[in-house]
């Protein structure tokens, strides 16, 4: 179906790909692997016309192409799935799916109803209940990843490439996912899948291609490798993977959280958290597992002091009273977030990996009054070392680092805080084994230097990997709680589950 031969990208003099060639073939799933920063998206855009400066040429149904624009290669017959979501916020669903390719009635006016009716059945195709006209920013974020696949999917595309697209879904919609792929399949269409879930590649890929620093070392089928054998193959060396072991926690409360109330905004005045209470001891890493909806977002938000006119709550850090009205009286009193949404919440993607770790911080970094340009790069550099981000200089643009670097930076403006909580909203999202190992580390290395960390996770190994302590929500309420040697997943799974009367 498709031919990739010999590709090579540059970004201001730095290799991102070089001598790439693949094949991909119809009614077949290929899955792309490699760490964070392997080049994996960087060839996925120039084969969907995003990048249409390239060495090397693309041969698409024996006829050789370059796209100027995606525009080009959708109406080819290339669509794609994008790991960084790319929808417009004050737009609603109908109008994202079908902008640049609207409808139009006989009289050359836009047909709504037609849009709206084609974007319904995309939605039930996916399982996903929303009016079509809701605005995006109305989405949680794991909807809106649905909303960018059913883009794909309106067009009957021949090529699909589906960078990342389970990384903010819930196990449920993973299954319609998959059960589309495999319809997909059988219709001859060739299928690009890139994910970090690597269990996923065993149930729907049928080869895969290796990328390390921008070039192909290994190809072959599924059949016959492992876990441990893929990751082998994606870092050239073998992972073993952190474990916990016996952790002992203080017994005094750092975070205590009582009577957590949030309503919704709008007239219906919906109960988004009911009446929650927990606490999080000094060292002690706090695990929260829900299901999509369950209120886990909102519950971090309003202890970052996000809803302060809709919450009606109780927070005592260090036995001290407080009322925090914003995210700056947060961080002033020593609690911080890595928002689930990096590119939306945690990043100012035009500016550089400099400026966006100190953005926190620039108290810190003045002399007289002023920046201290050395103080700043002293503080950056620190961060870079010990967090392993790669990035060719502190000045490169934090939007062309790998998403699982940008998640770093995140962590690493937080961390400059000097917090005393610690919360990450979906830490490991988008970021690959070899990464997401060190995160762990990183977690257990600030808990037993008695950071108090809550971490919110819809992977349930990667919440049983880290916790001490496990609370489950459905609905906005906790349901259940587990100390570490009796949490195992089919507890915490009916726990998460909403009880139907």
């Amino acid at each position: 179906m498709l031919t990739a031969e010999k590709i090579g990208k540059k970004f201001s003099g730095i290799t991102a790909l070089c001598d790439v060639s693949m094949e991909l073939l119809p009614g077949k799933v290929t899955a792309i692997i490699g760490e964070n920063g392997a080049g994996k998206s960087t060839l996925m855009k120039i084969l969907s016309g995003v990048y249409p400066e390239y060495e090397g040429k693309i041969i698409y149904k024996g006829e050789e192409v370059r796209f100027e624009n995606p525009r080009e290669a959708q109406a080819c017959g290339i669509a794609i799935i994008h790991q960084e979501l790319n929808l417009i916020p004050d737009l609603s669903i109908a109008e994202n799916i079908f902008l640049g390719r609207e409808l139009v009635n006989a009289w050359g006016f836009l047909d709504k109803n037609g849009m709206h009716q084609k974007t319904q059945e995309l939605l039930a195709r996916l399982k996903l209940d929303v009016n079509p006209k809701t605005l995006i920013r109305d989405l949680k974020l794991g909807q809106q990843q649905v909303v960018e696949i059913a883009k794909a999917l309106l067009t009957d595309s021949e090529v699909i490439i589906m960078d990342e697209p389970t990384s903010a879904i819930s196990d449920h919609e993973v299954e319609i996912l998959f059960g589309i792929i495999e319809n997909l399949r059988k219709e001859n269409k060739a299928i690009v899948y890139i994910s970090h879930k690597l269990d996923e590649l065993f149930k729907i890929a049928d080869s895969y291609i290796v990328l390390r620093d921008g070039k192909v070392t290994e190809t072959g089928t599924m059949d016959g490798v492992n876990h441990d054998s893929i990751i082998k193959k994606m870092v050239g060396r073998d992972i073993k993977i952190i474990e916990k072991g016996h952790r002992i926690t203080k017994n005094e409360d750092l975070l205590k959280v009582e009577n957590l109330t949030l309503l919704k905004k709008d007239s219906s005045k919906r109960i988004l958290l009911d009446n929650l209470n927990f606490n999080l001891k000094s060292g002690e890493i706090l695990g929260i597992f829900g299901l999509m909806g369950a209120g886990r977002t909102e519950l971090l938000e309003c202890i970052l002091g996000i809803h302060p006119s809709d919450t009606s709550d109780s927070i005592s850090i260090e036995n001290q009273k407080v009322k925090l009205k914003s995210p700056r009286e947060a961080i002033q009193s020593g609690i911080v977030l890595v928002p689930e949404d990096r590119k939306r919440d945690g990043l100012v993607l035009g500016l550089d990996v400099k400026t966006n770790i100190t953005l926190s911080t620039l108290k810190d970094i003045q002399q007289t009054g002023f920046l201290s340009a050395k103080k700043e790069l002293e503080l950056t550099q620190k961060y870079i070392d010990s967090l392993k981000i790669k990035t060719s200089s502190p000045h490169l643009a934090v939007k062309n680092l790998s998403g699982g670097n940008q998640q770093k930076v995140v962590l690493a403006r937080c961390l400059a805080t000097q917090p005393k909580v610690l919360m990450l909203d979906e830490p490991t999202r988008g970021v690959d084994a070899g990464a997401k190992n060190e995160i762990y580390k990183l977690i257990m290395e600030l808990s037993e230097a008695g950071l108090g960390i809550i971490v919110v996770s819809s992977e349930l190994p990667e919440i049983l990997t880290v916790s001490d302590r496990v609370l489950v929500m459905a609905e906005g309420k906790i349901t259940a709680e587990f100390n570490s040697a009796d949490a195992n997943e089919d507890a915490i799974l009916k726990a998460a589950i909403p009880q139907t009367i």
